[in-house]
């Protein structure tokens, strides 16, 4: 076999007991490849890192190309010290034509013979270097200038796998299982626990601690206002990504007692239900603001009032489908997906509960690094999100009232 047809990679970090030099190896075997594993070196001690040289065949350059870049997000790296490559973009929007498409893990490039940490990381972007070449950070195509210097090809790259971490809770092995029989208890229990602790960091000004929900409306169709209301207001959500329907019928269950026309304590359609969200909307829009609308009393109670009220970073992201919209509803999608981008940092958990499209879109927006709930009664969402790549998503089939009524009793809501 040629040399042109066989590459040297390494591993290293805790890579025996995250099970990673295992889904390396493996990797290369089912995509067609052979392997001589030519030096294992274990770690003595769970904090000693192990490093392992592999020997990667293939049949055909471009089968080696394939299992190097399966295998690169696992950490695997061609041996050697050599910087990254770089390209100017050719054009605004537009990358050079063998840009490297990144991962949502941890990401480093080598310039002028150092390592350096990627910035604002994210799944499907490209590494921009700047002019002194001592930073990077990944960018979307629609956000790269004409001249900029783009990373190419897939030398001077180093992904950086997520370790086990040493103390075992639900998100310990970063697994998107997904079943409507598996057990919820233990899992609501550790996401409460974790948002208490996100809670009383983000009040004692310490970074990364803000919970995201990125939620729809079944939330208010199926029962869970009143608990994520209440979440709201003992500060344990400081951002919120929607589109326009969850707030039209959380406001709509306000000013009427219908989510949808379907009265909510009557447990029956209402006459002229149907016209009570494109009211709500009309109302709204006549205002001029869901804070102003707030301020003055017109909508006082529900999940838009509490994050009026607490300051939530509110980011609706609209569709073509909706009605409206409501006022504040960014209905260019490029410039949604970057009020969404900007609200991420600082963010320490992520719940993605009962919206196709919100869980996905923010999924692909989130480092692997923050802890991702997935809740829908339709196990293809949360298994969409995983076949996506964020594979740091737990998924929970169950409907969204039931989940968030079960994590605010974990906290301490008598409802």
């Amino acid at each position: 076999m040629s040399a042109a047809t066989q590459e040297t990679v390494v591993l290293s970090g805790h890579i025996i007991d995250s099970l990673i030099l295992a889904k390396v190896l493996d990797t290369i075997l089912m995509m067609g490849g052979t392997f001589d594993l030519e030096q294992v070196s274990i770690g003595k001690t769970r904090n000693e890192p192990s490093r392992a040289r592999i020997v990667v065949r293939a049949g055909s350059v471009k089968l080696l190309a394939d299992i190097l870049r399966a295998i690169q997000p696992h950490g695997a790296s061609v041996e050697g010290e050599v910087d990254c490559q770089l390209k100017t973009a050719p054009g605004d929007g537009v990358f050079p034509e063998d840009f490297y498409a990144t991962t949502h893990l941890p990401t480093q490039v080598r310039l002028s013979g150092r390592w350096i940490d990627v910035d604002a990381i994210e799944m499907d972007l490209g590494i921009v270097v700047n002019k002194d070449r001592t930073k990077a950070a990944a960018v979307p195509m629609a956000g790269v200038n004409v001249g900029d210097e783009v990373v190419t090809g897939r030398t001077g790259i180093r992904v950086v796998p997520l370790q086990r971490p040493q103390e075992r809770d639900v998100f310990s092995f970063m697994e998107s299982q997904v079943s409507a029989e598996r057990p919820h208890g233990h899992i609501i229990a550790d996401v409460a626990k974790r948002m208490e602790v996100l809670r009383d960091g983000h009040r004692g000004g310490k970074s990364g601690c803000k919970v995201l929900v990125a939620g729809g409306p079944a939330i208010i169709h199926a029962g869970g206002r009143e608990a994520l209301t209440w979440l709201i207001d003992q500060g344990f959500v400081h951002v919120l990504f929607c589109g326009n329907a969850l707030p039209a019928h959380d406001m709509e269950a306000d000013l009427y007692g219908t989510s949808l026309g379907y009265g909510l304590s009557a447990g029956r359609v209402v006459p002229h239900g149907h016209e009570h969200h494109l009211r709500t909307i009309n109302r709204i829009r006549s205002i001029g603001s869901i804070a102003k609308a707030v301020e003055t009393g017109v909508i006082t109670h529900g999940i838009m009032a509490s994050c009026v009220r607490e300051r939530v970073h509110t980011v609706m992201a609209g569709t073509i489908r909706d009605d409206g919209p409501l006022p504040g509803v960014i209905t260019d999608s490029v410039a949604a997906q970057a009020a969404m981008r900007a609200a991420i940092p600082g963010v320490g958990l992520a719940l993605l509960i009962a919206s196709t499209l919100h869980a996905v879109a923010t999924g692909n927006l989130l480092p692997a690094t923050i802890p991702t709930v997935c809740v829908d009664v339709n196990p293809a969402v949360p298994t969409k999100l995983a076949d996506r790549g964020s594979f740091q998503a737990v998924g929970l089939v169950m409907d969204a009232a039931s989940f968030l009524r079960d994590v605010a009793r974990e906290l301490g809501w008598k409802g």
